[in-house]
């Protein structure tokens, strides 16, 4: 299938454009497996949290890191890289990743995590001055626990300035945080797990609270939301007029499906209800390998929560996207074949190959862009297509890419034909069969001038004749004061 793929892909490039059906866009990150989602708000950003669960399998869940999106418009998502690793706990075991959340109080940022450590599970906090870190562990030691039970921390700081953390599987705990975010004020407790309470378990056997809760407020009820009715796990939620109960069974959002588990989180953002999960429709997903989808809805007149239904199609886009100025390649609504990657010094996506590509949706050219660059790395010759409407659509720009000198990224460009108005944006690679692509950032311009913060091709030629030229100076001195010696 990816050779039809790709040479219809390279006959469009002869023959013009074609279009197809627009693919779907759950789940909404296409670049890694991204479980226990955790939306917030920050300044007007819709951020989301998640574990990252490992390509490798090792017969459980291997989650190796934490990452964090961000979004303006629910469509496209840029991908802030990883932000913690379980290591990052020295007292953590690595491969620990699970369900976070994050919260802002005074402006810090609270990043509350599970890791497995001696003794069971455990809540840690970690604490930073942006969103996307860095975070740095608060206390050196678990915030609660180890405990086997303790797992999924999620945190609300009430109207009154009251913080609370609930987390727990098969029971659901509690406690008061104190201001400072990283202590707790009193013990924590746990509620009784009563069908009343949470729900009957399908079949009988307790309460069908699994684990997971998703704590919130609106309207003057607090809403528990949780993984509920077994393997597979489907979503259920409570309601009480307390943070801290008791909570009264409110009903069933998500039916148990196609994943063993599932993890909740809710928020309003700009006018609209979002019901974030996650599960299996990424390539190779599994119930160990999962991914973030979404689902809007609309809350019933008594604030009841409906039923919601699983499904590969993605949320409306609610504003157009901006590609003037520097965007980090990492910023897609869907794509194929790519990897988000992490080092040192940057996050990009990687592991590109021939045919893959990267969409954006709904991006506003106004009146036109004339120029594009983009900085890239490439093991052999290649190319980057630029192609409006879809994967085989027409085609404003192409970016010719040879290997990249001394294994670096450069900045590479083109001219553009006519793409005014608002279009849905591909960025489709082709090369050899054994061409590797990196994609760091690309730029559109309305005037054909870039404002890339990397050294283009031309600038680190001229630095490498510049270094090799005053080596050989160098040597030649120290040669001529050997030989009058």
């Amino acid at each position: 299938m990816k050779r039809i793929i790709i040479a219809l892909l390279t006959l469009s490039l002869i023959f013009g454009a074609f279009a197809i059906p627009v693919s779907a866009e759950n789940p909404i990150i296409p670049s890694s497996f991204t479980p226990d989602p955790a939306p917030v708000i920050f300044d007007g950003v819709l951020y989301i949290y998640t574990g990252e669960d490992s390509e490798e399998d090792n017969g459980f869940y291997n989650m190796t890191d934490w990452h964090c999106f961000s979004t303006t418009d629910m469509v496209n998502w840029t991908d802030h890289g990883v932000i913690m690793y379980p290591e990052d706990f020295e007292w953590a075991e690595p491969g620990s990743a699970w369900a976070s959340q994050c919260i802002e109080r005074n402006g810090k940022y609270y990043f509350y995590v599970t890791v497995t450590t001696e003794g069971g599970r455990a809540i840690a906090v970690a604490v930073g001055d942006s969103p996307t870190g860095p975070f740095k562990d608060a206390l050196g030691k678990p915030l609660c626990g180890p405990n086997w039970d303790y797992i999924d921390p999620t945190v609300m700081i009430d109207d009154d300035g009251q913080a609370y953390l609930y987390f727990g599987n098969p029971t659901s705990y509690y406690c008061k945080l104190n201001e400072d975010m990283i202590s707790l004020d009193g013990p924590i407790m746990h509620h009784d797990m009563t069908a009343e309470a949470f729900g009957a378990m399908p079949g009988g056997g307790g309460s069908s609270y699994v684990e997971g809760p998703w704590l919130y407020k609106r309207e003057g009820i607090y809403y528990l939301v949780y993984a509920s009715c077994g393997v597979p796990e489907g979503i259920s939620y409570s309601t009480s007029d307390s943070p801290t109960g008791p909570w009264k069974f409110g009903g069933v959002i998500m039916e148990p499906g196609p994943s063993t588990t599932i993890h909740p989180g809710i928020i309003e953002y700009k006018g609209h209800d979002y019901f974030f999960y996650h599960g299996v429709l990424l390539p190779n997903g599994g119930w160990n390998k999962r991914s973030t989808a979404i689902v809007e809805f609309d809350y019933n007149e008594d604030g009841s929560i409906p039923l919601c239904k699983h499904s590969p199609k993605g949320v409306e886009q609610l504003e157009s996207f901006d590609p003037f100025g520097v965007h980090e390649a990492e910023t897609m609504s869907g794509g194929e074949g790519i990897k988000s990657v992490t080092s040192k010094k940057r996050t990009y996506i990687g592991q590109i190959s021939n045919g893959d590509h990267i969409k954006l949706s709904g991006v506003d050219f106004e009146d036109g862009a004339k120029s594009f660059s983009a900085n890239l790395f490439a093991t052999g010759k290649g190319k980057l297509d630029i192609r409006l409407d879809s994967l085989y659509g027409k085609s404003i720009g192409t970016i010719e890419i040879g290997p990249s000198v001394f294994g670096g990224f450069s900045d590479l460009g083109t001219s553009l034909s006519e793409n005014s108005g608002v279009h849905d944006l591909y960025f489709v690679f082709l090369g050899g069969e054994d061409t590797e692509f990196r994609f760091d950032y690309w730029e559109f311009s309305k005037d054909g001038k870039f404002a890339s913060s990397f050294p283009t091709l031309p600038v680190i030629l001229i630095a490498a004749a510049v270094i090799v030229a005053a080596a050989v100076i160098i040597t030649v001195v120290l040669v001529r004061k050997k030989k009058a010696k």
